[in-house]
């Protein structure tokens, strides 16, 4: 019979079975079979007809069936609770772990259970550890690492016959399949991710009458938020069980989607109750999966009363800060009390939380929780630790849970500084080196708040009206300089910064101490620089400055000199003197430079002297201003002109008018803009354009408001598409029997782009290697390829798709679509060895070359080995192996492990099935 337990282990996933009823079935044999089969063991015998070779096949049924209902009856009853969670290894791998919670008193507990992936694959996941708990639990923990073929959602589920005996609240439980399910997306847009741990059993016991808590003390090591809600169990192939209730509460049931206290108000009748707790994980507001954790609590009739915990609070702390205190739970029977702390603060490799029981007697426990924190502790979601405390009563032990939550926030950037000039502020600050900073973000206002904040208050809150003005990517990059975005800030104003670190999700330290700057104002107070004339050599410039007053010219009878500086750059030091110009009339405050007006920008500044003989001298030295001339930067697009207007000058400007050539060579107005950015669409890709812009705008000057108008220097543009289109999304779908893969993917012609003329199309065998080029297709509107494999290779491989425009600007890649579920390889079901050279060898079909070996075993119907070979053809002529003996004619079976070559490299495929065979000179063998 070790043939026949051989292959009835094969049938069932992950299956031990022995002849003794020591060890038993691992695994739904009959879901199992129904999906090999198409209907159940008795309806495939029912379909049987009464010849002599399928009475062979019945009386296998009949075993495999004796065996399943034998171990059934007796033992088949012992899941209680348990989970799903996994940790990100790498790529598309990861490591699952299930635990289990089940009948320490049954002989059905695993040493394997089977895991259905979510991607039409299973595997076997080994038990690695067993811990025995009290009131008759086993803690089982099982692990097994797999590769998934690429970007998807899946759903990894665990089912194992059967539930324990007399759930209330799962009628014939100890029928019903125990089945848990975790389900995560794998996406290049989420990243990479583990579920959170589960800190607390999923075990409990309550008092009938007595308030119930529960928390899971779910720990996120990626700082994922979480969110909880009730589910309903589930059973065979993970749908919800029939008629299943949540528990009768004499208030009520919930759990609270926060914290995640599951909360029973309060338990109306004893018994052992069965809820699943559904909890869901979220990143940037996108849910990226849920674990659906099924608990079991056994309700029993006590007249004892749970400890009870003290009042706790939540934490704000700077990382780097000790958190020390002290639990006292006490308990009104005076019972004695284990007191556990769970959560996050304990997983940490740097500097994890601890606690110690410092003082403990009937009725009472104090603990010390100690936490030196540290910058790796940094995170945005908050910390949940959990307080569980379990009285030891004869009757039942009985618990009281509370949770607090930790913020570790990042300490202030320090030490910054303010610079003004005339036109900009400089702001610099200290690095800040504690914890992963990712950036700065930096805030201003006009006028001083005073912001302090509280023990919980990080980044800057908008009731203090600071608004961010920056973004700084680089925890070196400490140096900003505020020129309003080239739109110059006002004179006479007080402006105010703070600046707070970034970490991952834009998580925001705690804000620096406000500092606060005006600009300097110059002297002389320039009011214009403005094109008035483009030519190469004749160009002409208008420069002009704000009359000096009374108070400006103390000690200075004159006469004057107004010194005019030029610089290609906008900087003081690289300033020349162009001119000196002498004068006795103050109303005189303008200067035309002539020179280059093609290039551009230039930048200026004045200097006035006082020039009287013996007594020459500058007027308040150190304080001249740097204004530009207008110059337009150009960023070409499809159809389009991108303007970006610039200048360094110390006056706002508040309008903008657009000019554009026509085709008399003249400026002719196109548009306004309240914008330095303006952007003229509907152009011809590959004709030339010519802008030039005037300036609106106005400075402060000792109380007096200047107005003033400036035109820019020309530039031209051409507008060419250099924007690719965006990607298709891409469908593939494997045609198996035609031995080709289809993939279809939309046109982005018809959604956003509208000159989309071919697709390039790329393909890579497995998971690891780069995508390569292997064709393309056109028009826009064929949007199909088939790719065709020769008949035995390996169909399985990654796809993505390009869209290619008519400036050959080729789009991102779609998102990588991975097949494998073509499966090749396959074994007949009869052959006759009769000498007629007609299917005289028993061979496989649709051989591939690529099939390393198998591992194929052949049995009569005793389950005796008849034949065994390693090569893939099998080439079975019908003959016992290693003699010149015929077998006799009759139905066989065999299991033969295939190594294939997948998506993810060589796995073993088992195929289990029966073999007719029919041959002259063979006789059916009636006895062993």
């Amino acid at each position: 019979m070790n043939g026949m337990l051989k292959w009835i282990q094969k049938q069932i996933p992950g299956g031990v079975l022995e002849r003794s009823s020591k060890r038993i079935p691992a695994g739904t044999f009959y879901g199992r079979w129904n999906r090999i089969h198409g209907s159940t063991p008795e309806e495939t015998m029912k379909k049987l007809p009464g010849n002599t070779n399928t009475r062979v096949l019945k009386r296998v049924l009949v075993v495999v069936m004796t065996f399943l209902l034998y171990s059934g009856l007796s033992y088949a009853t012992h899941n209680r609770a348990g989970e799903i969670t996994f940790k990100h290894i790498s790529g598309y791998t990861y490591e699952v772990t299930i635990a289990t919670f089940t009948y320490t008193q049954s002989a059905a507990n695993r040493s394997q259970l089977t895991v259905e992936w979510g991607d039409n694959t299973y595997s076997v996941a080994p038990l690695v550890q067993r811990t025995i708990l009290p009131n008759y639990y086993y803690h089982n923990i099982y692990t097994a690492t797999h590769t998934f073929p690429g970007p998807g959602i899946y759903e990894i589920m665990m089912q194992d016959p059967n539930r324990n005996y007399g759930i209330a609240n799962i009628p014939n439980s100890v029928n019903v399949v125990f089945s848990i399910k975790t389900t995560f997306i794998i996406s290049p847009d989420i990243g990479n991710n583990s579920t959170p741990l589960l800190l607390n059993f999923p075990i409990d016991r309550a008092a009938r009458g007595h308030i119930f808590i529960h928390n899971a003390a779910a720990y996120d090591p990626d700082g994922d938020s979480l969110s909880y809600k009730l589910a309903i169990c589930t059973g065979q192939d993970g749908q919800e069980i029939s008629n299943y209730t949540f528990p009768a509460a004499s208030d009520t049931f919930y759990v609270d989607p926060v914290l995640g206290d599951l909360v029973w108000y309060a338990p109306v009748d004893t018994g052992r109750y069965n809820v699943a707790m559904n909890i869901e994980e979220w990143r940037k507001g996108v849910k990226i999966g849920n674990i659906v954790r099924d608990m079991q609590i056994d309700v029993v009739e006590s007249d004892n009363n749970p400890p009870e915990n003290p009042p706790l609070e939540d934490f704000c702390v700077i990382a780097g800060e000790l958190i020390e205190f002290q639990v006292t739970t006490v308990d009104e029977d005076g019972d004695s009390i284990k007191q556990t702390i769970l959560g996050g603060p304990f997983e940490q490799d740097v500097s994890p939380a601890t606690y110690q029981t410092i003082a403990s007697g009937l009725g009472f426990i104090t603990s010390d929780f100690s936490w030196q924190t540290d910058c790796d502790h940094i995170r945005k979601q908050p910390y949940q630790v959990v307080v569980r405390s379990q009285d030891n009563n004869k009757d039942v032990n009985l618990v009281d849970i509370d949770n607090f939550n930790i913020r570790i926030i990042g300490p202030a950037p320090e030490d910054l500084q303010a610079s003004a000039t005339s036109t900009e502020i400089e702001l610099a600050w200290n690095r800040s080196d504690c914890g992963p900073v990712r950036g700065y973000f930096l805030y201003r206002r006009e006028g001083s708040y005073g912001f302090t904040p509280d023990s919980c208050e990080y980044g800057v809150p908008a009731y203090t009206g600071f608004e961010r003005i920056a973004v700084l990517n680089g925890r070196d990059d400490t140096v900003y300089v505020d020129d309003n975005k080239g739109e110059g800030l006002i004179q006479g104003v007080e402006y105010c910064y703070m600046v707070t670190a970034f970490y991952d999700d834009e998580y925001e330290s705690l804000a620096s101490g406000e500092v606060c700057s005006a600009l300097v104002p110059g002297f002389p107070s320039i009011l214009n620089v403005s094109v008035t004339k483009v030519d190469l050599a004749d160009g002409n410039i208008f420069l002009a400055w704000a009359k000096p007053d009374a108070a400006d010219l103390t000690g200075a009878p004159g006469p004057y000199v107004f010194q005019v500086f030029r610089s290609a750059t906008y900087d003081m030091e690289d300033m020349v003197l162009i001119d000196s110009v002498l004068t006795s009339d103050l109303d005189d405050t303008t200067y035309v430079d002539v020179l280059n007006t093609v290039d551009f920008p230039y930048y200026y500044s004045v200097k006035m002297f006082n020039n009287t003989p013996g007594n020459r001298f500058q007027l308040r030295p150190g304080e001249q201003e740097i204004a530009s001339s207008l110059y337009i930067e150009i960023t070409p697009d499809d159809n389009q002109l991108t303007l970006d207007i610039r200048k360094k000058a110390p006056w706002i400007n508040d309008t903008y008018i657009i000019y554009r050539q026509n085709s008399a060579l003249e400026f002719v107005p196109i548009d306004t803009s309240n914008s330095n950015v303006y952007v003229d669409t509907g152009l011809k890709n590959g004709e030339t354009y010519v802008y030039q812009v005037e300036s609106q705008g106005w400075r402060p000057i000792k109380g007096v408001v200047f107005t003033n108008s400036n035109f820019s220097h020309l530039n031209i543009g051409t507008p060419v598409d250099i924007t690719p289109p965006c990607p298709p999304v891409l469908y593939v779908v494997s045609q198996c029997d035609s031995f080709m893969n289809v993939l279809t993917w939309t046109n982005p012609n018809r959604t956003c782009a509208d000159d989309v003329i071919r697709y390039n199309i790329y393909y890579t065998g497995d998971l690891q290697s780069p995508l390569d080029s292997i064709a393309y297709t056109a028009p826009a509107t064929d949007t199909v390829f088939y790719h065709r494999f020769t008949e035995g290779t390996l169909m399985a491989g990654c796809y993505a798709v390009t869209a290619v425009d008519s400036f050959e600007n080729e789009s991102d890649f779609s998102v990588r679509i991975c097949v494998d579920e073509c499966v090749s390889y396959e074994l007949p079901n009869v052959f006759s060895p009769n000498g007629d050279n007609i299917n005289d060898v028993f061979v496989a079909k649709n051989l591939s070359k690529a099939i390393e070996k198998v591992d194929m075993k052949i049995y009569n119907r005793y389950g005796q080995l008849v034949y065994e070979t390693s090569d893939p053809a099998i080439n079975w002529n019908g003959y016992y192996r290693n003699t010149s003996n015929k077998v006799a004619s009759g139905v066989y079976y065999y299991i033969c492990d295939v190594y294939e070559p997948r998506i993810t490299g060589v796995e073993v495929r088992s195929i289990v099935g029966f073999i007719h065979l029919y041959g002259e000179g063979y006789s059916e063998e009636v006895t062993k």
